[in-house]
This record gives structure tokens, sequence and C-alpha cells, in this order.
């Protein structure tokens, strides 16, 4: 029988590949990096933390008692994913759409990593054999098409900087977001995401809107011209970041991550079927290699 975390973590690849989609447009058409990241948590907050308040008060649920050290996780969780989707909105101005999943699914690696370091979860000489496997893709990655001079000049490119920066943001995200859900033994699995991710957005919600009013209220109104098309990117949001969390309460981190990368095979076909792009020999050969290395991890770890 399979492991309810897996299909769990199918879904949360799925939505997420769709809400990246829907940012590419807005970023490339509406809105700013900045701009499109906040969309995601304004058109999402509300909806959860409504349903939140009416499950509580209808089933009589008594209301969670919260640590110092879930605020601690959340906290870090939170902030580190608002600079990583910046980057990866970013990076999708500087590459196709596939090539930038791909770059950001260096997360997959660094997951590991970080989890080792935060949690204490380790990995075999094996496990360790396919995170160079994936190294090595980053760097065929890392060579735009047409572009002249040794593979090794352009590791300091904008778009390999953005990507990796991006893919260990996000790592620290998924292993301190798990560190809160499991601050909330006392509630089943679905709840405890429910409630963490509740709290994490409306943090980021506030965070990102009282940056904009300081810094650039125009964003702000262009947002909400946008909520056309952004009221769609947080609902698919909230969904993709439900399933990330109920997963993360099922398994550890690097686990969820190596199985969420099937999100590389539908970001390939987003880049051909919607956004009409190619994908060159070197960068097909890079993403396979990438995606070979994550299966490792996923038999391995």
């Amino acid at each position: 029988m399979i492991s309810l975390w897996i299909p769990v973590a199918l879904a949360a690849a799925a939505f997420q590949t769709v809400r990246f989609m829907l940012q590419k447009v807005l970023s490339t058409v509406k809105l700013s990096a900045v701009g499109a990241t906040f969309a995601r948590f304004a058109y999402s907050a509300p909806f959860l933390v409504s349903g939140l308040i009416g499950y509580f008060a209808l089933t009589g649920t008594p209301l969670p008692r919260f640590t110092p050290a879930f605020w601690a996780y959340s906290i870090a969780g939170g902030a580190t994913q608002i600079i990583a989707t910046i980057c990866i909105v970013m990076l999708f101005k500087q590459r196709n759409f596939a090539v930038g999943i791909a770059f950001m699914k260096t997360e997959v690696i660094l997951t590991v990593l970080v989890g080792l370091i935060l949690l204490g979860e380790g990995v075999s000489r094996a496990g360790m054999g396919a995170i160079l496997v994936g190294l090595i893709a980053v760097l065929l990655l890392s060579k735009t098409p047409g572009s002249a001079g040794s593979w090794w000049r352009h590791l300091t490119g904008k778009a390999p900087i953005l990507g990796v920066f991006a893919g260990l943001l996000f790592s620290i995200s998924s292993v301190t977001y798990r560190g809160a859900t499991l601050e909330l033994m006392a509630y089943a699995p679905a709840l405890r995401a429910a409630v963490t991710l509740g709290c994490v957005v409306t943090m980021q919600m506030v965070a990102m809107a009282v940056w904009l009013i300081l810094r650039d209220r125009a964003e702000l109104r262009a947002v909400w011209d946008a909520r056309g098309t952004a009221v769609f990117v947080g609902l698919a949001s909230l969904a993709g970041s439900f399933c990330w969390f109920w997963a993360f309460t099922l398994q550890n981190a690097a686990y969820v991550k190596a199985i969420g990368q099937v999100e590389l095979i539908l970001s390939l076909f987003a880049s051909v079927l919607f956004f009409r792009e190619r994908i060159s020999a070197r960068e097909g050969a890079g993403i396979a290699l990438l995606g070979a290395s994550i299966v490792g991890l996923v038999l391995l770890i």
C-alpha cells in the first residue's frame, strides 16, 4: 500500500507547477517579482484563515498552544520562502520556464544537507553520490545556449546564482516548516499542516504588505488590478502549500522534496506546450541528469 505522503507530495508538485506558471505570466506582463510574490500570499491567506476560524468555531476544537520553537521555525521558514520566491520569479526573466525550475530543484539536494544540520537527518555514501550527480547537472544548466567561453565562467552568471540561492532558501524553509508542524503533535496531521500554514502565510502577507506600503504603493495597486489572474495564483499556492505542509507532517523534508521533483517533468511540459519555449540539447541533458540524481535520492535516502 502506498504511504499517504507520496500522493500528497505529488499533488503539491502539480499545484506548485501551476502556481509558478501563473506567477511567470504575472511577472512578465503585469507585476514585478515582489508584486507577483505578494499576490501569492494576499490571495491565499484570507481563504485559509477564514476556513480555520470556521473550523475551530464549529467543531469546538481547542486552540493550539504555540511554543517558542514553533514561532522560531515558522518565522525562519516564512522569511526564507519569501526571498526564495522573489529569486525564482526573477529567474524566470533570465531563462526559460523549465530551466528556471531545474535550477531551483537543487533544493532537493540542499534539503538533505540542511536537514542534516538542523534536524540530524543524515545521508549514506550512495546518497552523497546522487548529490554529486545533481551538481554535475547544475554545471550543464549553467551555460546559456549560444554563449561563448568556458562553462565555469557562466557559474557566476545571474541565472545560476539566483537559482541555487533560491534552492538553498527553499530547502531551509522546507526543513523549518517540518520542524514547526512537529511542534503541534496534539493535532491530526492535516490540521497541523493547516494551522502551521495559516500562521506562516498570514505573517508573510502582513510583512510584504508593510514593505510595499513603505516602499512601493503603486505595486499594491497593481496586485489588485491583476486580481483576475492573481486570485488563481493564490488558490494554486494555497492548495500546493497545504499539500507540502501535510506531507511534511508525515515524512521528513528530504523524502518529500525528492518525490516532489516530478515537477521537473511537469515544468518541461509547461515550457513547451504553454510558453512555446525551446529546450536545447544541453539543457535537456542537464534536466535529465538532475532528474536521475533525484531518483537516486528517492531510492537511497
